[in-house]
């Protein structure tokens, strides 16, 4: 192996571990936000609560604005990973039953801790535009997925549907989500919102 091949791979590793450190760096400012409340969020804390000095962290990020972006496209990325359809053409169109399905279990939200996270990235929406810009993107697939499903089943209005199905699924957090008064019925709850939708369009 010659000697530019070796500083090549040299290379590699550290940008691998620099985006590592970062995806970190990011998850501890998740924690923060949805333990702490986003107005204890700040680059010096980040800094202390990732164990690095605040000129380390400006180095990853420079700015309040570079961070918050950052964290965005963090929380985004998460739950595209996990939606049903979303950015995985070969497993086809999610039915009406898988995408209420994945609403309902939210398996981003374990490494989110999405029941604290979203009250929170509501508030920070009110001023920070960028947060503002992520819940729209984030609600504007869920909204296009349960429309998709609900034509692909014969409903003659699938926005209006579609919305009514999002309030309730993203309400139901408030009371049995992780955490909630009636977290122990989150199961239950789920099967009944399940067995409506059968109810009302058949099991796909």
């Amino acid at each position: 192996m010659s000697i530019e091949e070796q500083v090549a791979g040299q290379k590699t590793v550290k940008r691998g571990e620099l985006s590592d450190r970062k995806h970190q760096i990011l998850q501890n400012a998740v924690d923060m936000v949805a333990s702490e409340g986003y107005a204890r969020l700040s680059m010096r804390a980040l800094a202390r609560a990732s164990g690095m000095k605040l000129g380390a962290l400006q180095y990853h990020f420079p700015t309040w604005e570079a961070l918050l972006r950052s964290l965005a496209d963090h929380i985004r990325a998460e739950y595209r990973a996990s939606f049903p359809g979303e950015d995985h053409p070969g497993r086809g169109a999610p039915d009406l039953r898988d995408v209420v399905g994945f609403f309902l279990d939210d398996a981003a939200g374990e490494r989110l801790h999405s029941d604290r996270l979203w009250p929170q990235l509501w508030a920070m929406a009110q001023v920070e535009p960028v947060m503002g810009e992520l819940l729209g993107e984030i609600y504007g697939s869920y909204l296009r997925a349960l429309e998709d499903a609900l034509v692909a089943r014969g409903n003659e209005a699938p926005r209006a549907e579609a919305l009514s199905l999002m309030s309730l699924i993203e309400g139901s957090a408030l009371f049995v989500g992780r955490g909630a008064r009636w977290a122990g019925d989150a199961e239950t709850m789920r099967d009944r919102v399940l067995e409506t939708l059968d109810h009302k369009y058949g099991r796909g």
